[in-house]
């Protein structure tokens, strides 16, 4: 963090140890970037399955959080500064070890990195979507309680699984059925902003336009035509997003160059008083 700013990233990198691998690649990513916090999600991978220049890169901290259920899910900080405290998860919940939630305090600001299940319609996984949804929505309410009691703010960065209008998907009309489209997740998105009150930070960067989009199938050509999807946020309290400088997402210069299906949503926000 310098004087002025605090930068924040998020990406899900589909699979660290891949990611990792790749080059340019997260790796090469992580080295040239300007955050001063990363948030990663779908990790899929223990610490002792990744190299140290991805497990314990110099001038980072990391916190790994795996699934319970190997090869699945997992998120992660990365962050310039040892974080005050850490919470993982959601206490007594079947998500609790999931690997779908870490929230860390850096001064006046807890930043957290979020994996909100994909689901497919018709099936367990979508079930288990909406269940994490139902879960979800209250510990939202409560942690904007908790953390603006204090004078604090909190970001909730990352993957979260759900485009919530038109403007946020090319293809819209050939997936009102599809997950991630579905009416009533964007009903349930609509309550994360219209009742807990939280701001959709790139959005308010962007009204009123398409895009950016933050993820692009890699069949097809997808990428080459921009028939992406904005399903990566940075949802802020409103005090934190009101000091929000710039930001979007950083779309890769090629599909060759890609190293994930997502790319990373990064936003600068100001810094007021003695810290963030």
């Amino acid at each position: 963090m310098n004087e002025s700013s605090f930068v924040v990233s998020s990406v899900n990198v589909n699979g660290l140890r891949a990611a990792a691998k790749k080059d340019p690649g997260f790796v090469s990513w992580l080295a040239g970037t300007e955050a001063d916090v990363v948030c990663v999600q779908e990790t899929r991978a223990e610490a002792d399955q990744l190299p140290t220049e991805v497990i314990s890169p110099a001038g980072w901290h990391v916190v790994l959080c795996p699934a319970a259920a190997k090869g699945r899910a997992g998120v992660a900080l990365y962050a310039r500064s040892e974080p005050d405290a850490v919470r993982v998860g959601f206490p007594g919940t079947e998500f609790e070890d999931a690997g779908r939630y870490v929230e860390a305090d850096w001064g006046s600001v807890s930043v957290a990195s979020l994996y909100l299940p994909s689901g497919e319609v018709g099936t367990p996984r979508q079930e288990e979507k909406e269940r994490f949804m139902e879960m979800f929505l209250p510990f939202l309410v409560k942690r904007r309680a908790e953390v603006e009691s204090q004078g604090r703010e909190l970001v909730v960065c990352g993957d979260w699984n759900i485009a919530h209008t038109e403007a946020d998907l090319k293809n819209w009309r050939g997936n009102k059925k599809n997950s991630g489209f579905l009416p009533e997740e964007r009903a349930w998105l609509s309550r994360v902003f219209d009742e807990a009150g939280y701001v959709d930070v790139v959005r308010s960067l962007y009204p009123g336009q398409e895009g950016p989009y933050s993820w692009w199938s890699y069949r097809g050509r997808a990428f080459d035509n921009d028939t992406g999807w904005r399903i990566d946020y940075q949802v802020a309290t409103p005090g934190l997003a009101a000091r929000a400088v710039e930001g979007g997402v950083e779309r890769y210069s090629s599909h060759a160059k890609r190293w994930s299906d997502h790319a990373p949503v990064t936003v600068r926000y100001r810094v007021e008083g003695q810290g963030v």
